[in-house]
């Protein structure tokens, strides 16, 4: 285990019992990988039936009180007064200069209260700022637990035990009981397959995670570690703060920063909001595009590498961020940071790689589930 980890997993022997050594993301004791399973094994398992992840490093905050929507319109791109009670939305934040600093999942449990759900960029530290002077207050919530069953089963499984399930709406949460324990159950994930996450209190992870893994044997669900996400977000242009960023691959003489256009997040952004932190930048910097989030189909078998060097007639024109093979599909595929004038689809390229050397193309992201039918399927 990392010495930077300060936030304890109650799965922990879970965890470790299938084969990982708990290295830290985000402060967390995260399962990276597992012994007990393969990376190919963890992602056929979430496209052709489901799997069970502990994503609880994702940090989350409660926000409540009468001026909790007015420090959420401040610090996100979505309008948050269009969202109600029992819905949830993926909004960007930004810094004064209108770049991407976080990410998150807005969910309105109350008329005055929410639950926000970060990753590891700097939105808590903003929402700290942007309560200032507020009636409003903000709790960091690290006994909730975060245990995220996705795949086109998930739904099968879950249904048994929650009445009501099946009506349950994308991007839509529930208050429920689970196996006798209090959780709220959200209808989002991190794979691009239909998917539930389960909040639930840290004493109660150990017996939940136990019965889905126990009960879900005999329909193929598996537990699977935090990397096979990297895996299914190259499918589905699910970025990943900051190995996806400037923080990961700077500009010459310029600061790390890279602005919703370039990320291909600009649909994050409410239509017509104003207001919000680096707003009037975010606009002044449309067309200004410096590189492109896009995607790449590799002419080999083995796993594309983040920093592998693209290049198009002899020049460096960009650089993978990550890559992964499908067995599935037989497909070398990565997400990609290239020039704006390589980032068109069929654009010819070679991968000048850590472990490859070969051709490639590029190709536009999303490449599994472009209609997002999977996730959205009633």
């Amino acid at each position: 285990m990392s010495v930077m980890s300060w936030r304890r997993s109650p799965l922990a022997d879970r965890h470790r019992a299938l084969g990982s050594s708990l290295e830290d993301w985000n402060g967390m004791e995260t399962a990276w990988t597992y012994t007990a399973s393969t990376l190919a094994d963890e992602h056929e398992a979430i496209r052709t039936k489901a799997a069970i992840m502990d994503v609880s490093g994702l940090r989350k905050v409660h926000l409540t009180g009468p001026h909790s929507h007015h420090v959420l319109q401040r610090a996100t791109t979505r309008d948050v007064r269009k969202i109600y009670p029992g819905r949830s939305v993926y909004a960007a934040m930004l810094n004064d200069g209108g770049k991407f600093t976080d990410d998150c999942i807005l969910y309105r449990t109350g008329p005055n209260s929410w639950m926000v759900v970060l990753g590891s960029g700097t939105g808590y530290e903003e929402l700290t700022r942007d309560i200032v002077g507020k009636n409003a207050a903000l709790l960091f919530d690290d006994d909730l637990q975060d245990l995220s069953l996705q795949g086109p089963l998930a739904v099968e499984y879950l249904a048994r035990h929650v009445p009501g399930l099946r009506e349950l709406k994308y991007f839509h949460h529930v208050q429920t009981v689970l196996f006798g324990k209090h959780v709220m159950i959200s209808r989002t994930g991190y794979t691009g397959e239909r998917g539930y996450e389960i909040f639930c209190r840290a004493e109660d992870a150990p017996a939940i995670w136990d019965q889905i893994v126990s009960e879900g044997r005999e329909m193929g669900i598996i537990p699977a570690s935090f990397t096979s996400l990297d895996w299914l977000r190259v499918e589905s242009y699910l970025l990943f703060y900051p190995y996806d960023n400037s923080q990961m691959y700077p500009f010459a003489d310029e600061p790390p920063g890279d602005t919703l256009w370039e990320l291909g997040l600009d649909f994050t952004v409410s239509p017509d909001k104003v207001g919000f932190r680096g707003a009037e930048e975010h606009y002044r910097l449309k067309g200004r595009e410096r590189f492109k989030i896009y995607g790449v189909v590799a002419e080999t078998d083995t796993v594309l590498e983040g920093g592998d060097v693209l290049l198009h007639e002899g020049k460096p024109i960009g650089v993978v961020t990550c890559g992964m093979v499908s067995r599935l599909t037989g497909r070398s595929l990565a997400i990609a940071r290239m020039s704006v004038e390589a980032a068109s689809e069929g654009t010819p390229l070679e991968v000048n790689g850590k472990a490859v050397q070969c051709k490639a193309i590029a190709h536009p992201i999303n490449f599994d589930d472009p209609q997002k039918k999977k996730r959205t399927a009633a």
